[in-house]
């Protein structure tokens, strides 16, 4: 098969596909534009986020067998029109789960300890014993909502404390010896943290929001690696400070550009000036001590990025077998 990389990612991705008999074409450096008028040459495309694959790009592509994204969802593809024209769809949960179900942890601990606060104060030649005293995350209840490939990974990364992992999630029957499936109800009353893992869909656009947060029995310390666009942030900022949510550590975050690249759609690296196009509650959000921001990066770990390339090429040489070896 012709094979189109539309976006860059680690060479033995390509490798494996070239030994298995496949040929590559490197179109990393191609527009949209460019490759919607050759898209009838190839048979399949591999892609992480650079565009959107759409209606209109599908149509353009009547030999096309599959697509393959190198990360978790599908959000950038038009999964319906592609399944009606018997195209395949590929994606690689697997391959960075672990990476996220690390960072989680170390966005929660880190809350917990104050240690980006503190880190910053002393730096500062500030020595606050008593205002950066940490709370221990043994004896909590710690909450997933969603129990998939990143979900399992953040409750198996909790196996060495003292907690009891609980999760909530559409699907039953999913619960394994990490943690154990609640109902709702019991989920919003004994959630001390609360973990999100869900992918970006109409049902969990903007999910967690003022309703969402008040439901909750308790205060609870909240952790996205999902999907920014779950949270209305203006929501979550008034939770903060009013101490319904006591601290969120947000990998993600709802004004991120489609393509993940950037934090805001015309810019690169967000200046903090007055003038700056800087929604009111991302400026709160930046300066609150109890937050910890990342620049999705998640599942953005040196191995990750390997092991993603070898899921992704493995999955389409299970699905296609080997081409035409020289």
């Amino acid at each position: 098969m012709i094979i189109l990389h539309a976006d860059t990612n680690h060479p033995e991705l390509m490798r494996k596909l070239e030994e298995a008999g496949h040929h590559n074409i490197e179109g990393c450096e191609q527009s949209r534009e460019t490759t919607l008028e050759n898209q009838h040459l190839y048979d399949g495309i591999v892609i992480r986020s650079r565009y959107k694959i759409d209606r209109e790009f599908l149509e353009a592509a009547p030999n096309l067998k599959f697509i393959a994204r190198v990360g978790a969802g599908l959000e950038s593809i038009d999964v319906d029109f592609a399944q009606e024209q018997g195209i395949k769809l590929f994606s690689a949960p697997e391959g960075n789960a672990n990476a996220v179900g690390e960072h989680s942890l170390g966005m929660l601990l880190s809350l917990f300890n104050k240690l980006n606060k503190a880190d910053k104060e002393v730096r500062e030649g500030l020595w606050q014993r008593e205002e950066n005293r940490g709370i221990e995350l043994d004896g909590k209840t710690v909450g997933l909502i969603g129990y998939g490939n990143m979900g399992k990974a953040f409750a198996r990364k909790l196996r060495g404390f003292d907690v009891d992992v609980i999760f909530f999630d559409i699907k039953e029957g999913i619960a394994d010896e990490n943690a154990r499936q609640v109902g709702y109800e019991e989920f919003l009353e004994k959630a001390d943290v609360v973990s999100l893992h869900v992918p970006w869909t109409e049902e969990t656009n903007q999910m967690v929001n003022s309703a969402f947060i008040d439901k909750f029995k308790k205060p609870f310390w909240f952790i996205n690696t999902s999907r920014g666009k779950n949270v209305v942030t203006a929501d979550l900022v008034s939770a903060l400070k009013n101490g319904k949510v006591l601290g969120a550590g947000l990998d993600v975050l709802e004004y991120e550009k489609a393509s993940f690249e950037s934090l805001f759609s015309n810019r690169k690296n967000v200046a903090m000036s007055a003038a700056d196009p800087i929604p009111e509650a991302m400026r709160e959000l930046m300066f609150m001590p109890n937050t910890i921001l990342s620049p999705h990066i998640a599942g953005w770990t040196v191995e990750s990025h390997k092991k993603l390339a070898e899921v992704i090429a493995g999955k389409i040489i299970k699905e296609f077998g080997e081409g035409d070896k020289p």
